[in-house]
């Protein structure tokens, strides 16, 4: 499996999952001439090659340029759009479905829009796991993740930077929630109790511009894995961008 996260933050978000067989698309927040500068480092010309685009959540940050991919190909969760659109495939939560090659649980979040997933991957015989947008992760879905060879994991801000911003007081409520946006420290412990010893590379996902550093998230994750599991790095850790593309997966 060979991925890319093309871009992540609240300026847009959109990245590229593809198996021997099967090209995706998750999210689609970004202009187009940005996806297809990133995914022509895998022969890909055309937005035509593209399978599936499945769809996290409404923001727009998420979906502001989906209309670049036709309608019979967006997979998304029916509480997403109050429209009876019936050219869309819906997906549940919990419950995977096949895109050729691949197979694909979308994952319950808690985020404040009708609805929120994130996705376990599972092809060529290994498993990405993408969580962004929410401001916990339930048990259930943490019991399915654990292991994985891949991790992009939302580590949005840290806690002090938050509520020393100039942001509204509401708007900081209601980022650090159990419907908005996980903290540096959340993610390490969470990502402490799933990363195993199967797990390659984990890139730290959503950064807020103005309530984060990369340096502060990658610190504040090694600090605390070595707390929880008194082993250093031994794998791949980077944190996405709305800028650089950063390209994963075997082989890549």
């Amino acid at each position: 499996m060979k991925f890319c996260l093309i871009s992540s933050g609240s300026k847009g978000n959109c990245t590229y999952v593809q198996s021997k067989e099967a090209k995706i698309l998750i999210d689609f927040g970004i202009s187009k001439k940005r996806v297809l500068d990133a995914i022509k480092a895998y022969g890909v010309t055309s937005l035509d090659a593209i399978d599936n685009l499945l769809i996290t959540h409404n923001h727009s940050d998420h979906i502001a340029n989906i209309r670049y991919i036709p309608k019979d190909k967006w997979m998304i969760e029916f509480d997403n759009t109050k429209e009876e659109l019936f050219d869309k495939q819906y997906i549940t939560p919990l419950m995977p479905f096949k895109i050729k090659d691949m197979l694909i649980t979308p994952l319950p979040l808690s985020h404040d829009s009708p609805s929120c997933v994130g996705f376990l991957i599972e092809a060529d015989g290994e498993r990405l796991c993408q969580i962004t947008d929410t401001g916990y992760v339930p048990q259930k879905v943490l019991n399915l993740i654990k292991d994985c060879e891949y991790y992009v994991f939302e580590s949005n801000h840290d806690t002090k930077m938050l509520y020393t911003s100039s942001r509204p007081i509401a708007l900081i409520k209601r980022i650090h929630s159990d419907h908005g946006h996980m903290d540096n420290t959340s993610a390490s412990y969470y990502l402490s109790n799933i990363i195993g010893s199967k797990t390659k590379e984990v890139y730290l996902a959503h950064l807020s511009e103005e309530c984060n550093t990369p340096e502060l998230a990658v610190s504040t994750f090694k600090k605390i894995y070595q707390e929880q599991t008194g082993n250093t790095i031994n794998f791949y850790l980077a944190c996405g961008s709305v800028t650089t593309p950063l390209y994963g997966g075997k082989d890549a």
